[in-house]
């Protein structure tokens, strides 16, 4: 497989879930890998675990000097940007009146403040190039409301209508920006909630439930759309939010 072939493609919140998955199906892909995340440890680890044609730098999506760090120290060792996967995220469960000022403040600055920052320090990079493919991890939640999920809905709301805005901006820039919105994901973050419910076999049941059919949807399968976005068969997809939920949003 090489649909991805000789391109260089960084992807935050690569240490585990979603992010690993795609750095792992992009390598397989033939890409070279910038892995991005926060915690250090999981990081270093999770690009050993790859091995091959990836490296990680150390990033706090939601600090201006870091994003642009990370896009300069690729450029300096790579030439080019040719792939943003703006993956890093958090959740929360709660309600508006249940919900802190300061956790609510932290999703947002993580979920879209991230990809505002992502795509503000990529995009001149691109722009140069006259080419790129931007990806933003957007959700189902930033669709349609999600019970108790309040500062989630809200902050990948707001990243559904940015890629959209942003998309129309810069196409005639030879770049294109698109979504991916998934469904409920079997992730490390997903078992650790239903982990820690009375029932976590019966919570995780209602969760398969919701999905039209009947199971989670898989990270690999979240990783096969954003192959799809970051190569060339995707020459005229702009601005749009590919929803992988298992039927979900067809209910």
């Amino acid at each position: 497989m090489s649909r991805l072939a000789d391109k260089i493609c960084i992807v935050t919140g690569a240490a585990n879930g979603i992010g690993f998955c795609i750095s792992e199906r992009f390598q397989r892909e033939g890409a070279t890998v910038v892995m991005a995340d926060l915690n250090e440890e999981e990081l270093a680890q999770a690009c050993n675990r790859l091995g091959g044609s990836t490296t990680h730098l150390v990033t706090n999506v939601t600090e201006p000097t870091s994003v642009a760090g990370l896009m300069e120290q690729t450029i300096a060792r790579f030439g080019r940007i040719d792939v943003l996967v703006n993956n890093a995220g958090t959740g929360l469960a709660a309600n508006v009146v249940d919900t802190e000022v300061e956790d609510f403040d932290r999703v947002i600055a993580v979920n879209l403040k991230g990809v505002f920052l992502g795509m503000k320090y990529v995009i001149p990079h691109m722009r140069r190039q006259r080419a790129g493919s931007i990806i933003n991890m957007c959700s189902i939640g930033g669709l349609v409301g999600l019970y108790d999920r309040a500062a989630y809905c809200a902050s990948k709301g707001g990243v559904a209508i940015l890629t959209k805005a942003a998309a129309i901006d810069h196409a005639t820039e030879g770049i294109r920006i698109n979504a991916i919105a998934p469904g409920t994901v079997n992730t490390p973050w997903v078992q650790r909630i239903t982990a820690s419910m009375e029932d976590p076999e019966a919570a995780r049941q209602k969760m398969r439930e919701r999905q039209a059919h009947g199971r989670l949807v898989e990270p690999e399968e979240i990783a096969a759309m954003a192959v799809y976005l970051a190569g060339d068969e995707s020459r005229s997809t702009l601005g749009a939010i590919m929803v992988v939920d298992g039927g979900f949003m067809a209910r």
